[in-house]
């Protein structure tokens, strides 16, 4: 895939600028090239392992979960893991089952690893920037559905800090936590709630680990509500464990119940309405709000 710069173009050009030493066209056999990566990263090096379609990633399980994320600890914090895994999840352009997961709760829940998830341009370049940069493994997480949206990215070089949340919208009345493609959608529900005279603030995690739990908790106290939303399914999502995090912390600051906006418990359909009305929407988001308001 290097040839052409991955399924979707994400690296065209690189081959060409920086040379087949530094960009590897390797066979399509995911559990080798990522155990390469790891062993690259443990060797020296800043590895950048793609995962084509991120679905994929179950081919590789034992090489992140057993090696690279526990390699550290088991030597006592001594060596590095610079390794960055990136790929495109998510569904909406009618890929079907095997290609259109959202699998960011696998990763969350492995102690050791670090879990990227952009929703802009501005914010990939930067967080991608930091990923390199961090010594241990990292799980870049990509919408494919993003790939196609527009925004100003500095040419100059910058990073953004890990574990530090963007709020990409203030409001008073309801904290609305999103991520990756969902954001821009609880963005479009924030807009309409509007017309109504409903506040919300939207939050961006950026990075799911390291958590930016003072930023949302904040959010919680001043609201009294909390809304998640996500693409992956609902049951064992990320937003399960927002849920039980704020309601440890932050209990008596709640007005009422914690609401998860996330996609059916059922494998992604090919068929487009289907799909559609698998994935929520601006509309079942600013349901949800509606609900607790």
């Amino acid at each position: 895939m290097g040839l052409i710069g991955g399924i979707f173009g994400v690296t065209r050009g690189l081959r060409e600028k920086f040379g087949e030493d530094r960009v590897r066209d390797t066979p399509i056999s995911e559990a080798t090239f990522l155990g390469a990566g790891v062993g690259a990263a443990i060797a020296g090096l800043r590895p950048v392992v793609e995962i084509q379609i991120f679905d994929f990633v179950a081919m590789t399980m034992d090489q992140i979960v057993n090696q690279a994320a526990k390699f550290r600890y088991m030597l006592g914090g001594r060596p590095t893991v610079p390794l960055v895994i990136r790929g495109p999840q998510g569904g909406g352009i009618r890929l079907a089952a095997q290609h259109s997961q959202s699998l960011e709760a696998w990763f969350v829940h492995v102690p050791g690893l670090v879990v990227v998830a952009p929703s802009t341009p501005y914010d990939a370049k930067g967080l991608l920037a930091a990923s390199i940069r961090e010594d241990n493994p990292v799980i870049f997480l990509e919408h494919k559905a993003l790939y196609a949206v527009k925004g100003p990215v500095p040419a100059e070089p910058y990073a953004l800090p890990l574990g530090k949340a963007d709020v990409k919208r203030a409001g008073r009345d309801v904290t609305l936590v999103a991520t990756l493609a969902m954001v821009a959608r609880a963005l479009a529900a924030a807009a309409e709630l509007e017309k109504d005279g409903i506040s919300v603030e939207v939050i961006d995690p950026r990075t799911l680990v390291p958590l930016d739990e003072a930023t949302i908790l904040a959010s919680v106290a001043r609201t009294g509500r909390l809304v998640i939303a996500h693409e992956a399914v609902k049951r064992g999502g990320w937003g399960a464990e927002l849920a039980a995090l704020v309601s440890e912390r932050a209990l008596d600051a709640l007005d009422g119940p914690i609401v998860r906006v996330a996609a059916r418990n059922v494998p992604m359909p090919y068929n487009d309405s289907l799909e559609r009305a698998t994935i929520p929407t601006p509309q079942d988001i600013a349901a949800a709000v509606r609900g607790l308001v």
